[in-house]
């Protein structure tokens, strides 16, 4: 009888996981897999942490350092993204438009977002080159935004007026407010300009 109650007192005296595997039982090559679904799902927290062990151990390719920057973005850590996404999009001409247009701009929405709108301009330039021509209105937007910030009135203002363009052929609908909005900036922008 002590042995049966020394047995299960040892029992339960282990660890919840014991046999049970942990992180570091499970090989690279499935945790990549992992970080891959996760990704895909939309997971980015859980992608970007394995990932990021990855990328410490054995150097990730661009593609998979494009990955890391988009899990960055999408953590509002837009300094990372920036850093991870500059670094890849050179290696990234071989992959299909749709991809390359979301990888230009996460990264130049990042750049934008913490006033690098000189870095954020060649970025959303080159998704304009990539992208649908229903995006093209919010493109040209966040350009007029880049080039207003930066005292560049005349481009500021084409850019504007691109955007009017393209919203009022492709997204009307809904986007009543921004039309409105877009037309005082481009008013404003020539003020300054015949100033």
């Amino acid at each position: 009888m002590k042995i049966i109650v020394t047995i299960i007192t040892l029992l339960l005296c282990l660890p919840v996981n014991a046999g049970k595997p942990n992180g570091d039982d499970v090989p690279d090559s499935r945790k990549l897999g992992m970080a891959i679904d996760y990704f895909g799902g939309g997971k980015y927290h859980e992608a970007l942490v394995l990932f990021v062990k990855l990328d410490k151990k054995y150097k990730l390719n661009p593609r998979f350092k494009a990955y890391i920057g988009i899990c960055y973005y999408h953590e509002w850590e837009y300094d990372k993204a920036c850093e991870y996404l500059d670094e890849a999009i050179p290696h990234l001409d071989v992959y299909s438009p749709a991809e390359r247009n979301v990888y230009y701009n996460a990264a130049a929405e990042s750049h934008f977002l913490i006033n690098e709108f000189d870095k954020a301009i060649p970025l959303y330039e080159k998704q304009l080159l990539v992208c649908h021509d229903n995006e093209k209105g919010d493109i040209f937007y966040r350009l007029g935004f880049c080039h207003m910030f930066l005292n560049n009135w005349l481009n500021a203002s084409d850019y504007f007026k691109s955007a009017l363009s393209y919203y009022d052929r492709y997204s009307a609908n809904g986007k009543s407010a921004r039309i409105i909005q877009i037309k005082n900036m481009i008013k404003g922008c020539d003020d300054k300009l015949s100033k």
